[in-house]
């Protein structure tokens, strides 16, 4: 006689809590609160009759049980995907052209699409970050996004600006905030002048990013926000991409003033820290932009959009 079986939602709340040990994560990747969540543990347990997941203060530990079952259901559901694929069977993938601002594509999307292939292995993405499509300071943001849909053949665009698009859906995804950028080496009491306090930046050389888009954070800036005096904004190092600032920052070579969300995979990593945390808000923000009109490839789109909002919910900056 066979077993009777939880049901689905059931186990693919456990699987994603237990591969994150996190609640709220895998509310976001689901794309259901975390009360739901919660509620699909505790009924699985029921139905067991045995705990699954131990609370301790804020950290989530699995029971032994759930521990020795988890690769066996991650299995399960990679067998379920592959036949549902078979079931669709000469069904094509379907494809959507995202363009993003360069920088949010390199540090914050690119980073995280891997979660977004695993749970939508139907849709092929191509991603464009031409950064002649930026929103640069000398051009109307609307303009720019008309030219963009109707000569690229771009289905969602990630945007950094005032979300000033006219005759486009826009969903604001991000607010962003600036701040000091360093190597967690330029903290530590070995280094001959730690960074402790702002006027410390005296003693380091400041890393600048020069691209030239709308709203770039600058140091004069930054510098005047906090009541800094006595440093010279300008002096250090410039770089034409963030990238590149950040990976010389990263090294060691200098404290960067940048968008925090961009930094957020190096500051998790430990490759990057905030030396103090005096945040610069910034009154541009990340913005998901559609055409006004509905492709034939709006299922994938909104899949995307759905997930693109979970993910910005779910990171915590």
């Amino acid at each position: 006689m066979s077993q009777q079986l939880p049901p689905l939602n059931a186990l693919r709340a456990f699987e994603a809590v237990a591969r994150h040990l996190s609640f709220t994560k895998a509310a976001a990747e689901l794309n259901v609160t975390r009360a739901a969540i919660s509620h699909q543990i505790k009924f699985l347990e029921e139905f067991l009759g045995f705990p699954l997941i131990e609370r301790h203060s804020r950290t989530l530990v699995l029971t032994k049980a759930a521990a020795a079952a988890l690769p066996l259901l991650r299995l399960g559901f990679d067998h379920l995907t592959q036949a549902v694929a078979l079931m669709h069977g000469e069904r094509q993938a379907e494809s959507i052209t995202v363009w993003a601002a360069p920088s949010f594509a390199s540090k914050w999307l690119v980073p995280r699409l891997h979660r977004f292939s695993r749970q939508h292995p139907d849709i092929d993405m191509k991603i464009s970050g031409d950064v002649g499509l930026v929103d640069a300071e000398t051009v109307a943001e609307s303009s720019v996004v008309d030219s963009v849909f109707r000569t690229h053949e771009v289905d969602v665009m990630i945007r950094f600006g005032f979300g000033h698009y006219a005759g486009c859906r826009v969903d604001k995804l991000l607010n962003v905030s600036a701040a000091p950028l360093c190597s967690p080496a330029l903290v530590k009491d070995v280094h001959p002048h730690p960074l402790r306090a702002p006027q410390d930046l005296a003693f380091h050389t400041l890393l600048h990013d020069d691209t030239a888009y709308v709203g770039h954070p600058r140091w004069a800036d930054w510098l005047v926000l906090h009541g800094v005096d006595g440093i010279n904004a300008k002096r250090g190092l410039h770089f034409n991409h963030v990238s590149l600032a950040m990976e010389a920052a990263i090294d060691g070579q200098g404290v960067l003033l940048s968008i925090k969300n961009l930094a957020q995979c190096d500051i998790e990593a430990g490759r990057l820290c905030i030396p103090f945390d005096l945040d610069m808000p910034l009154e541009q923000a990340y913005y998901v932009v559609r055409p006004p009109y509905e492709g034939v490839r709006q299922r994938a789109v909104n899949a995307f959009v759905a997930w693109l909002q979970a993910e910005a919910s779910a990171s915590g900056f």
